[in-house]
Order: structure tokens, then sequence, then C-alpha cells
């Protein structure tokens, strides 16, 4: 399909002149049960640039423009069965004012400061949402990166926020959702290890974040051996698409398989939905909820 660019000027416009009209579109929003009648979700990830993570495919800007950006997410929560989207304020905003949040679950992503390629990067610094402003604009949940470096100093300060914000969401009733890995730091490069083990020592460490674990989800990559992965926990899991590299149908069997197992729950998908090889977003947004909801299984 041919995307038609969006005008972003009257988001601007409605920005310098009217702000008010954010808080207010969050007040009045129609909200949706976090998992429908399946228990499953679908949502469209949409953080990546906050962190200055703007490339797909080799192409290091494919995500620059912002009036593409948002020209496929309103395509992609327009399509049946996208549950909703993940993301930071500043494109969550543009969502709300383009009518694109209506009736849809909304996670707000809340720690973006470990910038991509910095030196710092293991500093996951809280630097969007807070769980305060999660419940006061009536969203449905906060997503935390949680990157454990055991050579790193800084990832006790990112353990402590993580678990800070666990408990906090808890407390306004809303979902955690935790993003876990065991990382390395190679030739200045951050490294996620993406093996079995690795994957299983995270999720244990993540799931023991905060003062309770009612409310919360993991967000987990699609590693070999996901079975015996997954019984590392009973935390509903939802598994993240990444920076897709090999072709899409490889991609969807992937995720076919790993839906099968009964503690995943969905998927958490940004790049892979949102810049298909073709350029097809609906196409590749349909796939997706027919394996998340049936159908095309």
């Amino acid at each position: 399909m041919t995307l038609a660019r969006l005008d972003t000027a009257e988001l601007t416009e409605i920005r310098v002149r009217e702000p008010r009209r954010i808080t207010d579109g969050w007040r009045t929003r129609k909200r949706r049960n976090l998992a429908g009648a399946d228990g499953r979700l679908l949502i469209v990830a949409a953080d990546h640039p906050a962190r200055g993570s703007l490339g797909v495919r080799g192409d290091r800007l494919a995500m620059a423009s912002r009036a593409e950006l948002l020209d496929r997410l309103v395509v992609a929560l327009s399509r049946p069965g996208v549950d909703g989207v993940l993301g930071t304020p500043d494109v969550l905003d543009d969502l709300l004012l383009l009518g694109a949040l209506e009736e849809k679950v909304v996670i707000g992503s809340m720690n973006r400061g470990g910038l991509h390629g910095a030196v710092f990067e293991f500093d996951d610094r809280f630097t969007a949402y807070t769980a305060d402003e999660i419940a006061a604009r009536r969203l449905d949940g906060g997503k935390m990166l949680t990157r454990i470096c055991l050579d790193d100093p800084a990832t006790a300060a990112t353990l402590a926020a993580s678990a800070r914000a666990v408990t906090e969401l808890a407390g306004h009733d809303v979902m955690a959702m935790v993003e876990p890995f065991l990382s390395v730091r190679d030739n200045g490069r951050v490294r996620n290890l993406l093996d079995p083990d690795s994957t299983i020592r995270a999720i244990q460490i993540a799931a023991g974040l905060g003062v309770t674990s009612r409310r919360t989800w993991l967000k987990l990559p699609v590693v070999a051996d996901l079975a015996r992965v997954m019984a590392a926990t009973t935390l509903p899991t939802l598994l993240l698409g990444g920076d897709p590299t090999g072709p899409a149908d490889e991609t969807y069997a992937g995720w076919a398989a790993a839906l099968d197992l009964p503690s995943v729950r969905g998927l958490v998908v940004g790049r892979a939905l949102l810049y298909p090889p073709d350029g097809d977003v609906a196409a590749a947004v349909d796939t997706a909820a027919a394996l998340v909801h049936g159908g095309g299984r």
C-alpha cells in the first residue's frame, strides 16, 4: 500500500495555541479492558526514537520522519486485531490528537535515558513517563527496559529504578511491562545475550523486582529453546519483534510457534510491522493480528 504523509502542521499549531487539548484528550479518551476475551494482546511499539535508535534493516534514519512514523502508526492502529500502542509522551500525545487511541491499550515507555551507542548506555535513567503520570493520564501501563550488565555498576541503579517503577505502577493498579536482558559491552558496543540460559537468568531477576508481581508482565525476545525459557516464569509475557533482518516469512513462523506456549500472551512489535520490506503496513499488521488472535495459526 502507499502511505499518505500526514500533515503535521496542525499538530504543531495545536501545541502552540491549545496545549490543553492534550490534557483534556487524555481525560476523556475512551478506554477498554487490558486483554480482550481471548486474553491476548498485539501492541505496536514506537518508543525507539526517544533512545536515538532510528534504524531499520541497515537504514540508520528510517524512523527519522515523525510524519511518516505517525502515518504508519495510524494505519497500524486502524487495523482489526491491533490492541494498542507502546510509546513515549511525544508520540502518544500526537496519536491522541489524531484520534488514534480511542478504545486502545496505551502503554507509556518510562526509561529512555540509556541512549543507543552512548558510553552511558547501561545507565537507563527514567526520562519519560512516571508511574504517577501514567495513572493521571489514564494510560494502561508502563514499560521499562532493564538491561543487566554484571560488569557495569550502572546496572544497580537501573534495577533499583525498575523495582520502584514496578511497585508504583502496581500501586496504581496498572500493568508494569518489564523488558529484561543480560547484556555485555563488546568493543564499546552494548550487546544483549540472546541465548536461552541468559534469557532465563534475566527473567528470574526481572520477576523479582518490586514489592508485588500482581501487575507485572514481561517483554521478551524470541530465542532458541523457547519452551524451556518460558518454563522459568508464570508471568504473562509478550514477545518483542526487534530490528528485523531475515525474511518476513521466517519472522512470522517464529512468532506462530512461540504463541503456542501458554504463558505467551501476544506480541509487542514495532519496526517489523511499521517498516515491512514491501512497505505494506496493513498487510504486515493483519498477519500478526491473525497469529495473535487466531485465524492465522
